[in-house]
């Protein structure tokens, strides 16, 4: 191995971690700024002089603009490149955020939470196509999960952030403060122009498309389709269990609010363990279908028992930190599938359209969650999440195999070549 083989494999190497380090920044920043507003209904309730339900109308309004905005800023992702469209979401996310501690208005408060879901719509068809550009397909497994963990951590800490804010500074200073991580993180990419220039190098001469075949490229097909309500399931599927399992284990087997509060801490701190697991899975294997699928035929089985058996507080709580780690373990290879699933050059639309299934199951879930426990069977909250779980799976595995019929066409044509 020369000299200069070695120095080129750590240049690689060092542009991998930046991309790595930057596109997951951006992430944290993505999820933080989701939970910035939640955590502040009692403040902003009395600052504005709204109810609850004004309140939540601002943050179905930014899942609405979300949904909406998801598939066009995959288009432009492709169009006029990932990190450019980074930057844009990073800004107008930390302005709208930041504005909203300015402007003494609830309508304002309406558009900044419209605007703010737009910026959201940015970060999942940027940031993988970002990654699957930049980084060798042997660690992009492991890539994905550091991803995905940085997005769970930022979630993890925006309530108790925003709340230490709130009585340090005040709300206005803590809503300024929120907002203004976006364009620092928005600097940082302005300066890393290589990432543009590595999305161009990577792509062989024959593989480069132009922009014409770019927007001629089809990316509604049916693989791409049914990973699209393969991500509506799986947010179905945990949604149930993240919002509702608490009063849901209260109410059907007494469990104190205290243990049961611990149960769906240990799912979700579990769930971002299980992430960066599944990315050295992801990595060992080409067969992500059967990864998803066995992932959450295991994690169906436990939520079944909890559902129907119940037990012990320390049991349920075990059982609820394995489903979790079952739960996070399966998201390398989830996004693996999409990416395989990709039409060259059309990553950013791939992943903009797919990932629209999480914002229709957010936007379904709570309503038919909430259904369930008004009409007083706690139990199904865990039983419907199991049924999706189970559909899940299936997609999962019907999802897989055009996809390896796909890899055993190309693979004799790379051989002859």
């Amino acid at each position: 191995m020369t000299t200069d083989t070695i120095a080129s494999g750590r240049l690689a190497r060092g542009g991998e971690v930046q991309a790595i380090g930057l596109v997951s920044a951006a992430h944290f920043i993505s999820h933080f700024h989701i939970f910035v507003l939640p955590p502040l209904f009692p403040f902003l309730k009395e600052h504005f002089g709204a109810g609850f339900v004004e309140l939540g109308l601002a943050l179905t309004i930014g899942s609405l603009t979300s949904v909406a905005a998801q598939m066009p800023m995959g288009y432009l992702s492709d169009r006029f490149g990932p990190r450019r469209l980074l930057i844009a979401g990073l800004i107008i996310g930390g302005v709208a955020l930041a504005s909203i501690g300015f402007v003494d208005s609830y309508a304002w408060l309406l558009v900044a939470a419209g605007l703010l879901g737009v910026a959201q719509a940015v970060y999942h068809p940027a940031d993988y196509a970002i990654l699957s550009a930049r980084i060798a397909p042997y660690r992009i497994g492991r890539a994905f999960s550091v991803h995905t963990f940085a997005g769970m951590f930022g979630s993890a800490i925006a309530p108790a952030t925003m709340l230490v804010l709130n009585t340090t500074m005040g709300l206005r200073a803590a809503l300024v403060a929120a907002g203004a991580i976006g364009p620092l993180v928005a600097i940082l990419l302005m300066f890393a122009r290589g990432l543009d220039s590595e999305l161009r190098a990577t792509k062989p001469a024959e593989a480069r498309a132009t922009d014409a075949d770019r927007r001629r490229a089809r990316v509604l097909t049916p693989a791409i389709l049914g990973l699209t309500a393969f991500f509506a399931l799986l947010s179905l599927s945990t949604t149930g269990i993240s919002n509702f399992s608490v009063v849901a284990l209260m109410s059907a087997y007494a469990v104190p609010f205290s243990a049961a509060n611990l149960a769906l801490t240990a799912f979700l701190t579990a769930s971002a363990f299980g992430v960066l697991g599944g990315g050295f899975v992801a990595d060992m294997t080409r067969r992500h279908g059967d990864v998803a699928a066995i992932g959450f035929a295991l994690n169906a089985l436990i939520i079944l028992l909890v559902g129907t058996v119940g037990g012990a507080p320390a049991m349920l709580i075990t059982a609820m930190g394995v489903a979790g780690f079952l739960s996070g373990m399966i998201m390398p290879s989830r996004d693996m599938l999409v990416r395989a699933a990709a039409p060259p050059g059309a990553v950013g639309r791939t992943f903009g359209i797919v990932t629209t299934g999480f914002s229709v199951g957010g936007t379904i879930g709570p309503m038919l969650f909430g259904w369930i426990m008004d009409c007083g069977a706690p139990r199904w909250v865990f039983g419907a999440s199991v049924i999706f779980m189970l559909l899940t799976v299936v997609l999962a595995l019907a999802g897989d195999r055009p996809l390896r019929r796909r890899r055993a066409a190309i693979a004799p044509a790379q051989s002859t070549s």
